[in-house]
């Protein structure tokens, strides 16, 4: 009875041991103001000090063009913000989605030349819990992809019922463009650009885990799932592209890096086969880091670019 009592002891202290570390892993992951852009970096494994001097001078062109700080409410109440840049007859527009820790203003800098160079005018939103958006849980594609509803209506009402719309999105802007497929989406909405989008943030924390930190998955992610339900109103595989995919009736061109280890690209190859529409393309640039492949191969991302979009857009 002895040997029982203590054993029941010691499971009750590794349960509370586990339930700690599932707590601090959500707080770390899931909470705005935890989840830190330098930890996204390191984890993500991109070295982009050799880009600086081309995102230096981008980003001065950038900066430099007309823009105008606009909002929304999403459907649950919050007050999101975005940097809108008009541009030509600002009847084709692309909406661009950001990464995890990120904002609407930092991962397009890059790809800004592209847009602006082909008639486009640019809505950067910055996701729930991010950037000067209202939040404190991160949505993760599964709530983004209704703000992204709400910001294609916006646009829509701005430009007129003859705009031209793209959706793009990076990493978990990526997941939220191929989530939002699953969504009744308006007849503006000509396509979508997943760069490194994921399947879900299960799916993503699970192979973190694993690879980063040799760690079981389980309890941790169940745990931290169940909290998260309770607290931001989904679990971390309620959403997965991979599923959502199989309702989607709009063109996509999936790109990723055969060398990425954060959201690896097995996800992307999941996500193109199950991607119901039949116009769709894929991108694979070999060697390439986590959303690196517009900045290692220019002319490929571009080249795919202007296929995709020539395709779909007059």
């Amino acid at each position: 009875m002895h040997k029982w009592k203590k054993a029941g002891i010691l499971l009750s202290l590794l349960s509370v041991a586990e339930a700690g570390s599932s707590a601090y892993f959500y707080k770390r992951t899931m909470k705005r103001g935890m989840a830190s852009t330098e930890r996204t970096m390191k984890m993500a494994g991109t070295d982009w000090s050799q880009y600086e001097d081309l995102l230096k001078e981008r980003k001065e062109k950038f900066l430099a063009r007309p823009r105008e700080d606009v909002s929304i409410r999403s459907r649950d109440g919050l007050r999101l913000r975005g940097t809108y840049i008009p541009n030509g007859d600002e009847k084709k527009i692309v909406i661009c989605f950001h990464g995890y820790t990120s904002q609407g203003m930092s991962d397009y800098i890059g790809l800004s030349d592209y847009y602006l160079r082909h008639g486009f005018s640019m809505l950067l939103p910055d996701a729930r819990a991010h950037g000067r958006s209202e939040g404190t849980y991160i949505g993760f594609g599964c709530l983004d992809r209704y703000d992204a509803l709400c910001w294609i209506r916006w646009m829509i009402h701005k430009a007129g019922d003859d705009a031209e719309i793209l959706l793009h999105g990076t990493s978990m802007g990526g997941a939220t463009v191929l989530m939002a497929t699953g969504l009744e989406l308006p007849a503006q909405v000509k396509g979508i650009i997943s760069d490194c989008g994921f399947t879900s943030a299960k799916e993503v924390f699970t192979h973190v885990l694993h690879s980063m930190y040799h760690l079981p998955a389980f309890p941790m992610i169940q745990i931290a799932s169940m909290v998260n339900r309770k607290k931001a109103g989904y679990g971390l595989d309620d959403c997965n592209s991979a599923r959502e995919v199989r309702k989607a009736t709009v063109p996509a061109l999936l790109i990723h890096g055969s060398g990425d280890t954060f959201v690896p690209c097995s996800m992307c190859d999941r996500i193109y086969e199950s991607y119901a529409c039949e116009n769709k393309k894929k991108l694979i640039v070999e060697g390439v880091a986590h959303a690196e492949s517009y900045y290692k191969d220019p002319a490929a991302y571009e080249a795919a670019l202007d296929a995709f979009i020539g395709g779909i857009i007059k």
